[in-house]
């Protein structure tokens, strides 16, 4: 029977990509999402892939949400957590209200998902859990000082928690995208993102299909001696 991976925010970008490989893979695959249903129906209707709307930042609701897919499909083993929001600003313009919404969404909802497919992974005796990073918690960016410290402190949260999951055979670790094509990348002015590619060594933007490869590299199921790694796809712009 084919293994079980949740993906959060796994019907756009990113997300997409690696839902679409994980599902290429042979997993059976279910996406979360925050609120647009139209796009979440038409990637349903196009990959087969069902979508499942619930607030990962609310620990209540993501009881509620992993209740329902388990009861749907089967047990979670494989937890790509790659939801996340950006709220940027200085510091002299981000209020509590910017810091809270990115911290409770990018790394709370790390906690919120570990949580609660944890104990079931250890008594299976297998799990597999990635966590998307960013180039941006590793190297810093003006203007992002939530989102910096979210991404961060996910590569620390995978740390600690591998150590955890290792005798259990549930591996815990990161992927940390550089600068990635997608649609807030596109939005970019065009002259800020030609200095952006300047600097990536590789001399282009990273592309979705580029980590959901690394993802599907990190859930095999022999890939049980890479644990509390963090993965870095940036095109060597930040080599850490």
């Amino acid at each position: 029977m084919a293994r079980v991976a949740l993906v959060t925010g796994g019907q756009r970008g990113i997300g997409a990509a690696i839902s679409e490989a994980l599902k290429d893979a042979g997993r059976t695959v279910v996406a979360s999402y925050a609120g647009n249903d139209a796009a979440a129906k038409a990637f349903t209707e196009r990959t087969g892939i069902p979508c499942y709307k619930f607030d990962v930042s609310d620990y209540e609701a993501c009881v509620r949400a992993v209740k329902q897919i388990e009861a749907d499909v089967g047990q979670i083993e494989i937890l790509v957590n790659n939801a996340g929001i950006t709220r940027d600003g200085t510091m002299k313009r981000m209020n509590r209200e910017m810091w809270d919404a990115v911290i409770d969404t990018n790394l709370g909802s790390c906690y919120n998902l570990c949580k609660l497919v944890w104990d079931g992974m250890t008594a299976k005796k297998f799990g597999r859990i990635v966590n998307i990073g960013s180039i941006n918690g590793q190297a810093g960016q003006y203007g992002q000082v939530n989102y910096a410290a979210a991404k961060s402190g996910i590569h620390g949260f995978t740390k600690a928690l591998a150590q955890e999951g290792a005798r259990g055979q549930i591996t815990v670790n990161a992927i940390a995208p550089g600068y990635v094509d997608t649609e807030m990348v596109r939005a970019v002015p065009p002259d800020v993102l030609e200095k952006i590619i300047a600097r990536i060594p590789r001399g282009r933007l990273g592309t979705a299909q580029d980590i959901a490869r690394g993802v599907v590299f990190l859930t095999a199921d022999d890939a049980d001696f890479i644990t509390g790694s963090t993965l870095s796809i940036n095109g060597g712009q930040h080599m850490y």
